[in-house]
């Protein structure tokens, strides 16, 4: 069954993706108890729910309090959200590790090309100090792949890495710099560099580190420093084993096992396909938690299936990689 979802989940098109939606609905529904339970609770007629923006999404909040699985495992890691000082940390549970890792490398291919044609650069000091990150272990695995020497990680090393950016700049070199906010901006400061074959990639995040910024004042301040046209963006959370991708602007496109709705304020069981409100995320990728999650995200979902992330929603935790609004 494993090999089957697989194959099923990475060659999933628009026009079979919904059909692929409601399989894995019924299959997560029989085999996941605590969505299960959160389904019957709502005293829904599954027998009703014939299209993606009538299933049920269950809240992200109960990846803090319960283990969210399909199927029962022994897991191979789990993932771990950073969170904030005093919160309790999201947890997901990983029934197999090449599940993320072809959705990851599938959807940086889809946007980006081959990872190997890239030197990538990871500026993720705070995810490198602790254990268990999902974006941490993507990097890793995307410097790995790319067989570049000059690949490799940076904690607070601003002067090397500048040096580096330097040598790869004048060489030509296709370079990823993937980075979380805080530490982009801290870099961009000391560090003005004219940038024109690096493609400079925020995650999202302050970590306490800085105030809070709107977005496109980020990217301001990141595309002066580094004289760039636009400022990429990654979206994905410990959640989910599918990240979408920004080109500019803050406008977010997914691979074709993901796709983001919205739902209304004041019934979050009205689910549009476009339109304003909070986010909900299905990722056929989470085939072994739970692929269809109610984030505490606010944001617009437009015509053409792109969206962008407004902020967060009123009430709802503070997150460590999604604490930047726009």
């Amino acid at each position: 069954m494993q090999d089957q979802w697989n194959h099923k989940i990475f060659e999933v098109t628009k026009q079979n993706f919904d059909a692929l939606a409601l399989e894995i609905f019924q299959y997560q529904l029989q085999h996941n108890a605590i969505y299960s339970e959160y389904v019957k609770a709502l005293g829904i007629s599954v027998e009703n729910i014939t299209s993606v923006d009538l299933i049920p999404f269950l809240p992200i909040r109960f990846f803090k309090s319960h283990p969210v699985q399909t199927t029962s495992f022994a897991p191979q890691l789990i993932f771990e959200s950073s969170g904030t000082t005093g919160a309790q940390n999201s947890r997901h549970i990983i029934k197999d590790l090449s599940v993320y890792e072809e959705s990851f490398r599938k959807g940086f291919e889809l946007f980006y090309g081959q990872i190997e044609d890239w030197c990538v650069i990871g500026l993720l000091p705070s995810y490198l100090e602790r254990q268990h990150s999902s974006l941490v272990y993507m990097v890793d695995n995307f410097i790995k792949q790319s067989n570049h020497s000059q690949s490799g990680f940076y904690l607070y090393e601003f002067d090397k890495l500048h040096m580096l950016l330097t040598d790869l700049e004048n060489k030509k070199q296709k370079t990823l710099l993937i980075g979380v906010t805080y530490a982009l901006l801290d870099f961009a400061e000391k560090f003005p560099i004219h940038l024109k074959n690096t493609v400079v990639m925020e995650t999202g995040g302050m970590k306490g580190r800085r105030i809070e910024m709107i977005r496109p004042e980020v990217h301001k301040i990141l595309k002066d420093a580094f004289q760039v046209p636009f400022i990429h963006s990654e979206y994905g959370m410990t959640e989910l084993l599918t990240q979408a991708y920004s080109k500019g602007e803050g406008v977010f496109n997914c691979p074709p096992w993901m796709k983001v709705l919205v739902r209304e304020d004041e019934d979050p069981l009205a689910v549009n396909k476009i339109g304003t409100g909070a986010v909900n995320v299905i990722d056929l990728a989470n085939v072994y938690s739970c692929s269809f999650i109610a984030t505490d995200d606010a944001g617009r979902v437009f015509g053409d299936e792109s969206f962008e992330i407004l902020g967060r929603m009123d009430g709802s935790d503070l997150r460590g990689c999604g604490l930047m609004v726009v």
